[in-house]
């Protein structure tokens, strides 16, 4: 069983950065994805990155400006969120499972998340 544990939510000014981290344990051999979910909104995912790092996806309202990364080795993702703006407040969730199932906005292992605040 994968148990995914995220890190590094706060509140931040427009224009700030924050990075976010997420740590598995258990064993996780598939891609891993960051969605988020402002309040009264529908959840989106906001970037994935397949097993291998080749592939990887950002939603249009981050592209330039959020990046993932991860080592596989210690099983530790990040998104490296620069430029911040009020429309990134969102409760931010890390989710592992096939790329192409991260892609269809679904996961069958979730982190409980972590919160982001970005003040104007």
């Amino acid at each position: 069983q994968v148990q995914l544990t995220e890190s590094g939510g706060g509140l931040v000014q427009a224009g700030e950065s924050l990075i976010l981290t997420c740590v598995a344990s258990g064993r996780v051999t598939t891609g891993m994805g960051w969605f988020r979910q402002a309040p009264g909104k529908e959840r989106e995912l906001v970037a994935a990155m397949s097993w291998s790092g080749s592939s990887t996806h950002y939603a249009d309202s981050v592209k330039g400006r959020f990046t993932m990364s991860g080592d596989r080795a210690s099983q530790t993702w990040h998104l490296q969120m620069d430029n911040l703006k009020p429309e990134d407040t969102a409760a931010y969730f890390c989710a592992v499972d096939q790329f192409g199932i991260l892609l269809h906005g679904e996961s069958r292992f979730w982190g409980r998340g972590t919160h982001d605040t970005v003040s104007s």
